[in-house]
């Protein structure tokens, strides 16, 4: 009997032999001090000697709050997940907390789960969905932590979403957004976004390092500060307006964008500034910054673009992601029925 840690959990685990098959118990800690102290109340409990041939002994899960899971897990996830989607797993929890109470989560039952997704979507359906995602991840991990034997969320219907064709722009509507932006480094933003279909938080992350001039490509990097969605690199050709804005920013800054030199921009206040030019174009207010992402894929479906193009440009893990756009050939398709 030892302990171990490994890169599924932050916590070290027990590692034993129960007829000779290896089980791992988790301390619930990181702590090493206080790891040992659990080993060695776990060993004075004798929990794996018994004799060849008797049923192996239960080992039950410790008790913990809704409250102490959600401080953990967070703290867990903050290592590899991003800002955003830890905003999303906090604000899932308060109002799962807020809805059942801060109960052991081995004491939580579908029912109460059942209805907190239930009333939750009769207000809004996407914050259902949000949550019951979130907290499904969550709960996921506290069955690899032993907290619970199985996950109570995986046998709760997830909330049907009405799904709505992605809102994109053409490049008049985006000139019409630039007439009404001032800076220069935003109107640079914007147009950058819309002909390479990056995220926000790849554009302003973007070092230097990532643009190969000789192939004329960006290669969209991971590093530890800075990790894409998918978390793999990407490569994204270089367009001509893109070359145009590569051609007037500083090649000596941290970052390829900036307002002040050595500090990263923030996310919020590029998207508001971006939002607040769409309604000075007295534009839908249904486009957001985002937009530019679906319109650099609407764009190049309705000029011809195979979607598994597409999909690699815009680093989707599954097809089925970017085939959101494939109402986009159907004028493509019609035309083939009218040649008959």
């Amino acid at each position: 009997m030892f302990l171990t840690k490994d890169t599924k959990s932050p916590f070290y685990q027990v590692t034993y032999f129960i007829n000779g098959k290896r089980t791992k118990k988790s301390t619930k800690t990181s702590s090493k001090s206080e790891a040992l102290k659990f080993l060695k109340e776990f060993k004075s409990q004798q929990l794996i000697y018994f004799k060849p041939g008797e049923p192996k002994p239960e080992i039950k899960s410790r008790s913990i709050k809704l409250s102490e899971f959600e401080k953990e897990y967070t703290a867990a996830v903050s290592l590899s997940k991003s800002k955003h989607y830890l905003r999303s797993v906090k604000l899932s929890f308060k109002h799962f907390k807020d809805f059942i109470g801060d109960l052991p989560i081995n004491e939580i039952n579908l029912k109460q789960i059942d209805n907190f997704v239930t009333t939750i979507y009769a207000r809004s359906e996407s914050a259902s969905s949000l949550y019951y995602r979130t907290l499904k991840a969550a709960f996921s991990k506290a069955v690899i932590w032993d907290y619970i034997k199985e996950n109570p969320f995986k046998k709760i219907k997830a909330p049907k979403l009405a799904k709505s064709l992605p809102v994109f722009i053409n490049e008049e509507q985006l000139q019409a957004i630039l007439s009404e932006t001032e800076e220069q480094y935003l109107k640079d933003i914007f147009t950058f976004a819309f002909y390479t279909g990056m995220r926000i938080g790849e554009i302003l992350n973007m070092k230097w390092n990532w643009i190969d001039t000789t192939q004329n490509i960006i290669i969209i990097k991971n590093s530890s500060t800075f990790k894409s969605k998918s978390k793999k690199e990407r490569i994204i050709p270089i367009h001509n307006k893109v070359n145009e804005i590569l051609s007037r920013q500083k090649q000596n800054t941290a970052f390829v964008f900036y307002r002040y030199i050595g500090i990263k921009l923030n996310e919020n206040f590029i998207s508001k500034k971006f939002k607040a030019a769409v309604r000075d174009a007295k534009l839908s207010d249904d486009i957001h910054f985002h937009t530019l992402r679906h319109s650099f894929a609407s764009n190049l479906v309705q000029k011809g673009a195979n979607l598994y193009v597409v999909k690699e440009l815009l680093g989707h893990e599954d097809i089925k992601t970017t085939q959101v756009y494939s109402h986009l050939t159907q004028s493509s398709l019609t035309n083939a029925v009218l040649l008959l």
